[in-house]
């Protein structure tokens, strides 16, 4: 049997740079008689310095420009001179100054895992240009099982941290926190969670991190949470849930973590839910209407709760708290080529689905004035409205079990 060893401390773990590290070429050993002087090499390296980023501009507009190069451009432009590849060579530089000059573009991060081999990877959609890329192999040294990691964005720290997880020939749940950080480009392993656990609901409210129920050892649903303050790097328990249940769905409205357990086929039972109020810290029941027809994965907009409904030919539906009860969303149906198992997450007022090949779909979200019924089926006053988005063809043998929005 493998043990599961993960350092507590919050050392890096990855070199910054870029995401996959090539060879320099080979260099012929120059002559005597071809050698450059020294004083002619130093002179040729300080004129290059000195060159303008680009002729004709101010050195603060050249750059206002450059940092606007979608990333699957570096590799080409920083061929162009050496202050070009200064800038371009190194992600974390890079998106330090796009940070300094205020520049903000969405990007999605999707945890994937290779259906053959299981090899788990993340990719990144630039949600402005749509153009994909990779960031630095997450340091996961044990056979994980993608499904069992919680990943939760912390939008204002510009980080994404992944937690816990199930090593998959042993079910063994694990105690991991790491932590991605965009404008570095770097891993890096936090402290430990106080539980181990795994397949668990969470969320960020008021920029403290929440997480709550799962499967510990042999698969025993946990009834603990758990609160991390990424400030100080420190785990603190909260009030216990009261029930013990494993998440297949969580979400954050009005500053409460709601979490599911998640309908099965076949529906043999009602589905649980648990509701967190960090202010009084204290759990209570979920509506009724809300777990029952809670029934795929969600994303909040405007303080409203969307589920794409995989047992509802997955339609979208949209939460009603006044009558406890769920609408669906107006507008054509998801793409067919978009099949489960699927990941989602948002921006503004769209809807951003991964399914099976990391196929990619942006749901346009509407507000319409009124609403009607049909067929005494409830339908919403909003509408959605799809766009697909090309996706490579290596891309076929990946499934996604995560994803994540953030700001860089």
């Amino acid at each position: 049997m493998r043990r599961v060893r993960v350092s507590s401390h919050q050392t890096p773990v990855q070199k910054l740079g870029d995401s996959q590290m090539k060879l320099t070429p080979k260099f012929r050993l120059a002559t005597a008689s071809t050698l450059p002087s020294p004083t002619l090499t130093s002179d040729i390296d300080q004129s290059s310095w000195e060159t303008p980023l680009i002729p004709g501009l101010p050195d603060d507009a050249a750059l206002n420009c450059l940092l606007r190069l979608p990333v699957e451009a570096h590799d080409a432009c920083r061929l162009v001179s050496r202050r070009w590849h200064h800038l371009l060579a190194d992600k974390a530089r890079f998106f330090t100054q796009r940070k300094a000059m205020g520049f903000r573009s969405p990007w999605l991060f999707t945890l994937a895992f290779h259906r053959c081999t299981g090899k788990i990877q993340w990719k990144v959609l630039d949600l402005d240009c749509l153009t994909w890329h990779t960031i630095p192999a997450m340091p996961c040294r044990d056979r994980a099982c993608p499904r069992g990691f919680g990943c939760i964005a912390i939008p204002s720290d510009g980080t994404l941290l992944v937690c816990g997880g199930l090593v998959s020939d042993m079910d063994c749940p694990l105690h991991l926190v790491l932590k991605y950080d965009v404008y570095k480009n770097r891993w890096t392993v936090m402290t430990r969670m106080l539980s181990a656990r795994s397949f668990f609901g969470g969320g960020v409210i008021d920029g403290r991190v929440y997480v709550a129920g799962g499967y510990s050892t042999d698969q025993f649903e946990l009834n603990s949470a758990e609160v991390l303050d990424p400030t100080k790097g420190v785990w603190k328990p909260v009030a216990s849930m009261g029930i013990n249940m494993a998440s297949s769905d969580s979400a954050i409205m009005s500053g409460r973590l709601y979490v599911t357990e998640g309908c099965a086929w076949p529906f043999f039972s009602s589905p649980r839910g648990q509701v967190y109020d960090p202010k009084i810290d204290r759990w209570e029941a979920m509506p009724v209407g809300m777990r029952e027809g809670w029934t795929g994965l969600s994303v909040v907009i405007d303080e409203r709760l969307f589920v794409i409904s995989e047992y509802e030919r997955m339609k979208v539906k949209v939460y009603d708290a006044e009558m406890d009860s769920w609408d669906s969303v107006n507008g054509p149906p998801m793409p067919e080529r978009i099949m489960k198992p699927l990941s989602v997450s948002c921006l503004d007022s769209k809807i951003v689905v991964v399914g099976r090949g990391l196929q990619v779909a942006i749901g346009h979200i509407k507000k319409q004035s009124g609403s009607g019924s049909s067929c005494n089926r409830r339908t919403s006053s909003y509408l959605i409205c799809w766009q697909d988005v090309d996706v490579p063809r290596a891309f076929s043998d990946l499934t996604p079990s995560s994803s994540q929005i953030l700001h860089a």
